[in-house]
């Protein structure tokens, strides 16, 4: 049996962190920008397009020089030149995110976080599969679950640590208060993230203990699903063009000049103000709104046609000549990827339009600045899961298991709660979605560690938060929103256990069009912040709702998918972490 390399496992696992804090910040960062720099939500949102779209564009990258080359470029570096390569890029984003805040400009800002992610997108290529080198095989997954754990610990902690360089220690800032605030808390927390990528590379690069990892494995062809996933690139930035481009469009203009000649007329003195004259502006005001956000709306649907229609005529395609299409002439694949691409945009999407959620009066009316203790919740959910999804990979047998199945959860949940206290926050109100918690411990329990069945169970809890969520206001629907992270947090290994199964020699390759579907947290996000801009922020999470149905309906499908394989689906543990 291979001993564990516990020197090089421990280095590796820094990475798993940056991931997770980067990720869950920026759902404190969003709701920040969109008061600072006056945006509308679907703007606010660029944050997750230009983060988890990098992600996308860097696996794009690497699965093209591998299927032109005929050779894995990662595995030709070695796994730990990749990863070191991949921390000099991140801080290199972080340079750029500094030289953005010192010049107040948010298009640069989002360019530092696609380069950051796209250092992100080269880490995890690596570690994953890094993970797996350093020890024995069959304890494999017990490493990457490690990551993952460390990785929620990241997520847990991230929003509470942004949320302090952005307000300080104030408890509640008003968005008045936010536009007036200087940014240079934010320069020195990307100078500290810089310092830590570099000194994480360092690590990595000057310790004797971590092995070079290279491998020589051949990429299997597949020319054809290379060629799909460019155009649907290109497609997909014609999409989102013209969404860009009406912000400049004289209807935007328009609007507002209607809503500074509106925001005049509440300053004068009503009696001095013709009622017919605000009546008639405000009508042209709606009008015009409607008409550019109804535009806007169809090329962001366009955006998600591109993706869903072109995974399925590539899978149509395959299935009338196998050559060239490598792992996308299994159904399994392709429903995995859209699985991934949903999973992705919901988990990204319930968090990242929480911050304006809470500013509804039914919802507290609270600040940009009060929010940190709910998004690190939120956050922390998903380490509550992943924590309890890892305790299969430590071969814990009966009573013990059961045991630790209940215990760990809740251990996870008490972790939460007293790091968001010792930073200041009140978290009583929190106090109770221990109920939320104990729901999930069932859903545990019932799933049996089979990802088909873990799928549609943990699919079906989070269409019912979420329904809850749309019909009730208050602490109620607070907490069910919340569960959404509970629902999502044990999803990524059930997926990706499903999808790759029956994949033979083309493994390794659906794994990586996989990843590429992290696209979805760059996609769905911002379609329903333009959704929040025409119905409602709250209406708004009917997206969650249809986004779990589908992650529901993929468990169903793929199982009686696999069963004609002659695939039993029922004997296969899951075996991945996200």
């Amino acid at each position: 049996m291979t001993k564990t390399n516990y020197p090089a496992l421990y280095t590796l696992i820094t990475v798993f962190f940056f991931w997770g804090f980067i990720a869950a910040g920026n759902s404190i960062f969003i709701p920040f920008c969109k008061t600072y720099f006056s945006l509308d939500q679907f703007q606010s949102q660029l944050v997750d397009f230009a983060f988890y779209t990098a992600y996308y564009i860097g696996a794009l990258l690497l699965f093209a020089f591998g299927a032109l080359s005929g050779q894995d470029l990662v595995g030709k570096w070695g796994y730990k030149r990749s990863i070191v390569y991949g921390l000099l890029f991140s801080a290199l984003g972080a340079g750029a995110m500094i030289v953005a805040v010192e010049a107040n400009l948010y298009a640069g800002m989002l360019m530092g976080l696609f380069i950051v992610a796209l250092g992100f997108s080269l880490q995890q290529t690596a570690a994953n599969p890094f993970a797996i080198l350093l020890g024995d095989p069959k304890t494999g997954a017990s490493r990457v679950n490690l990551g993952g754990g460390i990785n929620s610990f990241g997520t847990t902690i991230g929003p509470l640590v942004v949320a302090l360089a952005l307000f300080g220690t104030a408890t509640s800032i008003s968005d008045e208060q936010i536009k007036a605030l200087e940014l240079n808390k934010v320069i020195y927390l990307y100078v500290g993230v810089g310092i830590l990528f570099i000194a994480a590379a360092a690590l990595f690069f000057f310790s004797k203990k971590v092995p070079a990892g290279t491998t020589t494995e051949p990429m299997e062809k597949a020319n054809k699903a290379l060629v799909t996933l460019c155009v649907m690139t290109v497609l997909l930035v014609a999409m989102f063009m013209p969404v860009f481009n009406s912000y400049k469009s004289t209807e935007a203009i328009e609007m507002g000049q209607l809503t500074s000649q509106l925001d005049t007329y509440q300053k004068v003195d009503p009696l001095l103000t013709n009622e017919n004259l605000i009546h008639t502006t405000e009508l042209r005001l709606e009008t015009v709104k409607t008409g550019l956000e109804n535009y806007r709306m169809g090329w962001l649907l366009g955006a998600l046609i591109v993706v869903v229609g072109g995974l399925i005529i590539a899978y149509a395609l395959s299935r009338k000549s196998h050559e060239g299409w490598g792992a996308m002439q299994y159904p399994q694949l392709v429903l995995g990827m859209l699985a991934i691409f949903t999973y992705v945009g919901v988990e990204v999407a319930i968090g990242s339009n929480l911050g304006e959620l809470l500013k509804l009066k039914e919802f507290g009316s609270m600040q940009s600045s009060d929010i940190s203790p709910y998004v690190s919740m939120y956050w922390g959910s998903l380490m509550i899961g992943r924590w309890a999804g890892a305790i299969s990979a430590f071969n814990l047998k009966g009573l013990i298991k059961k045991v630790a199945l209940f215990v760990v959860p809740i251990i996870a949940f008490i972790i939460i709660i007293g790091v968001n206290s010792l930073s200041g926050k009140n978290m009583g109100p929190l106090y109770f979605y221990i109920v939320c918690v104990l729901i999930q411990i069932a859903a545990f329990y019932l799933s049996k560690d089979k990802p088909a069945r873990t799928l549609m169970i943990f699919g079906s809890f989070g269409i019912v938060a979420m329904l809850v969520g749309l019909s009730a206001s208050g602490i109620v629907a607070i907490y069910a929103f919340l569960a959404g992270g509970l629902a999502c947090s044990i999803m990524w290994p059930a997926i990706f256990s499903l999808s790759l199964l029956g994949l033979g020699k083309y493994t390794s390759q659906g794994s990586a069009f996989l990843v590429m579907m992290i696209l979805g947290g760059g996609i769905i996000p911002p379609i329903q912040g333009k959704l929040s801009d025409l119905i409602g922020i709250h209406q708004s999470y009917i997206v969650a709702v249809v986004c779990f149905v589908y992650l529901t309906l993929f468990a169903v499908i793929v199982k009686g998918l696999l069963k004609k394989q002659n695939i039993d689906v029922d004997a296969i543990e899951m075996e991945a972490s996200h």
